[in-house]
């Protein structure tokens, strides 16, 4: 039985708590939280970074974050690690979120509205390097 994009979100989303765009910005101030950037480069480079995100393109993202992965990223400690997703809008990181919990990323959840939101929150955003 096929499902749709829709339903297949929601179903996703149910599975863990998802974070607002303050909550995550004190989070990754305080050090309880990595931020995880999967937004791909045209929309990096057109509308800024989020200050000390780690970029991790989408197709990298769970060989990147798997703490046993032979490609792993310094950062990548522990399954208890919280990490925070951000895609654009908030769409493909709660997809990307769940892979990480299929990896035993238990504590992986994604941004609300994604960069978007973080932006129109008035949060820190630095120019992309050109």
């Amino acid at each position: 039985m096929s499902v749709g994009i829709d339903e297949l979100l929601e179903r996703v989303r149910s599975g863990y708590v998802r974070i607002r765009p303050w909550a995550a910005y004190e989070a990754a101030r305080t050090g309880e939280a990595l931020l995880v950037d999967i937004r791909y480069a045209a929309l990096r480079d057109r509308d800024g970074l989020v200050p000390g995100a780690l970029v991790v393109e989408r197709n990298e993202l769970e060989w990147r974050l798997d703490p046993r992965g032979s490609h792993r990223l310094p950062e990548a400690t522990s399954h208890d690690l919280r990490i925070v997703v951000i895609c654009n809008e908030g769409y493909a990181s709660s997809l990307a979120a769940e892979s990480l919990h299929r990896l035993g990323l238990h504590r992986a959840t994604d941004l609300v509205g994604g960069f978007q939101a973080w932006r129109e929150a008035g949060l820190p955003v630095e120019p992309a390097p050109v």
